[in-house]
């Protein structure tokens, strides 16, 4: 059994990069754990940042129970102002080493996204200090983690590395992804993703839907 970890800046990033392999996983019988570094409050107008967090929160369980995920950890951090900092590098880097993963999903680093990209610079840099027998302060018990994964969303992949046959899971997906209503409402993001998994199924992968990734580390 292996250790996963998927790292979503915003609730519903998740199920859009890497819903399909998440399911897979489950299948499989992996251990997963969703770590979401903002509850997304500032993804509406109609509500209160408070509101709509609690709201996205909600939203974030259903989607990733209909995915067979029950292990999530909500961050908090503040949705549009995500920093590289001490704070959250130390923070993060702790539950590294106390959850273990053997494989880690971010948005890969060419991701449109601000928040999306400072997710990936903190997990990469937090990736790197919880295998090294430094920093004290994150735990004493180093982790070092085999496999890093790229995941698209607002931005695709230029350079795909790996890709994951989905086709057994993409209802399972879109249904998981329909679930965050508060989004749905801007954008129809379950049938951009559906167009997209179809292509990369057909062009990369050879198969009806598939994800697909940059590998970012890989640990022999």
């Amino acid at each position: 059994m292996q250790q996963v970890l998927i790292v979503a800046p915003h609730p519903d990033d998740d199920i859009i990069g890497c819903g399909g392999s998440i399911a897979k996983h489950c299948q499989a019988g992996n251990q997963v754990t969703i770590m979401y570094i903002t509850s997304g409050d500032a993804g509406g107008i109609h509500y209160s940042k408070e509101e709509l967090a609690a709201l996205r929160e909600e939203e974030a369980r259903k989607a990733a129970n209909h995915l067979g995920v029950s292990n999530l950890i909500f961050l908090r951090l503040a949705d549009g102002y995500v920093e590289f900092n001490k704070e959250n590098l130390i923070n993060i880097t702790c539950i590294i080493r106390d959850i273990k993963p053997d494989i880690v999903y971010i948005p890969h680093s060419q991701d449109g996204n601000r928040d999306h990209q400072v997710t990936h610079h903190l997990l990469m840099e937090a990736c790197q200090r919880a295998g090294a027998p430094f920093f004290p302060e994150c735990g004493t018990e180093t982790w070092r983690i085999t496999t890093i994964l790229g995941y698209e969303v607002w931005t695709p992949i230029q350079d795909v590395h790996y890709s994951e046959d989905i086709s057994e899971f993409i209802e399972q997906k879109l249904a998981a992804l329909q679930m965050h209503i508060s989004q749905l409402e801007y954008y129809h993001y379950d049938e951009a993703i559906k167009g997209l998994n179809c292509y990369r199924g057909i062009m990369i992968t050879g198969c009806d839907y598939s994800e697909c990734f940059t590998l970012l580390k890989i640990t022999i």
